[in-house]
């Protein structure tokens, strides 16, 4: 068994989670679109739609600017199941 670095955060399993046994092209794909959407989002567009296929057939999400978060949610998700490094902040040192 292996322990979390961080006690209250769970370790990240590819396996299990809900991307798991998407092909590696559609993940990259899926990626691509939300980033795009993202941008969108921030230049300004109303409404952005992402569509991704999976397993039992294609979905399609809509996402407005109250929602940005749930999209930036998601690309860090597919950026772990693609093995994308996230931005980590440096430890914390008191300074005396």
């Amino acid at each position: 068994m292996t322990t979390p670095l961080y006690p209250g955060r769970p370790i990240y399993d590819l396996n299990t989670s809900i991307l798991a046994g998407m092909p590696k092209e559609q993940l990259q794909k899926s990626l691509a679109d939300c980033q795009l959407a993202l941008i969108q989002l921030q230049s300004g567009a109303k409404v952005a739609s992402v569509s991704y296929a999976q397993g039992d057939g294609s979905r399609s999400v809509s996402y407005t600017q109250a929602n940005m978060a749930g999209l930036t949610v998601m690309i860090q998700q597919l950026q772990r199941q693609l093995g994308i490094p996230g931005v980590r902040r440096g430890a914390l040192r008191p300074v005396f």
